[in-house]
């Protein structure tokens, strides 16, 4: 046997679970990365091609098309997103793409970025700023367009070597970041969940305006479906109202009783 003490059950899963949290924050990146990358690529080649060739601006709706056929699954190579993927391999050098905060800011965010701002530095402080404090792409848009960077009056510095060891914001916005999602085809699922979320809302906040008389008991707690039916009455009431049909754990709406 070992002679090393035992290490403490509570111990040994704190570190277990700070370990999974660190390999889901490495894939989030490696995953964003690797779709920057590729859209670095496709925008360049586009370039290139128009550039040499001649091609035309019709030529990228032939592509989009061609891509669709090949991926019919795939929204992220429609015709507006490849012309923001060739305007970002405009913007950026190669070198740039496959460092910090470009490499590591959701595609979202990049194609923010190109919207909103013509000066390039001023895209490199606010990708900073994105990635540093996890900003969600609401939350860019807003400082964005409020100025922020002429606010806080701060020197735009060149790339960040290293970042903050807390990096769960950042990470978690990629999570969410519907390009992720649809290229490695979770779009549809994720899309259902958002969906449950906002009708779940909108019952709610309907229940809450019919004032007296009705109730919002939970939010949905699982990810079992949400099963709503009318009843003729509820708990002794001669009023129609609304029951939850589904299992414990789910949302559930009820006709308050005196």
């Amino acid at each position: 046997m070992s002679g090393s003490e035992p290490v403490p059950y509570g111990t040994w899963l704190s570190d277990l679970k700070k370990r999974i949290q660190v390999a889901r924050q490495r894939a989030a990146f490696s995953v964003n990365a690797e779709l920057i990358r590729l859209n670095w690529e496709i925008g360049n080649e586009i370039l290139i091609k128009q550039k040499a060739e001649g091609w035309g601006a019709k030529v990228v709706d032939q592509i989009a098309a061609d891509l669709h056929r090949s991926f019919p699954g795939v929204k992220g190579f429609s015709p507006r997103n490849l012309r923001y993927m060739r305007d970002f391999a405009a913007a950026w050098s190669q070198n740039e793409i496959l460092q910090p905060p470009v490499a590591k800011l959701p595609w979202s965010h990049q194609v923010i970025l190109l919207d909103k701002l013509r000066d390039r530095n001023q895209r490199l402080w606010y990708a900073i700023e994105a990635l540093e404090h996890g900003w969600t792409r609401n939350i860019l848009v807003h400082q964005i367009e409020t100025r922020l960077h002429d606010r806080k009056g701060r020197a735009i510095t060149n790339f960040v070597k290293t970042l903050p060891p807390d990096q769960a914001e950042a990470a978690a916005e990629i999570f969410k970041d519907p390009y992720i999602l649809d290229f490695i085809d979770l779009a549809e699922d994720a899309h259902e969940r958002h969906l449950e979320r906002a009708l779940t809302d909108r019952i709610k906040d309907f229940l809450l305006e019919l004032g007296k008389g009705f109730s919002f008991a939970a939010r949905n707690l699982a990810n079992s479906r949400s099963t709503f039916s009318r009843v003729s009455h509820v708990s002794g009431s001669s009023q129609p109202g609304f029951a939850n049909t589904e299992s414990k754990g789910s949302a559930s709406l009820r006709k308050a009783t005196k």
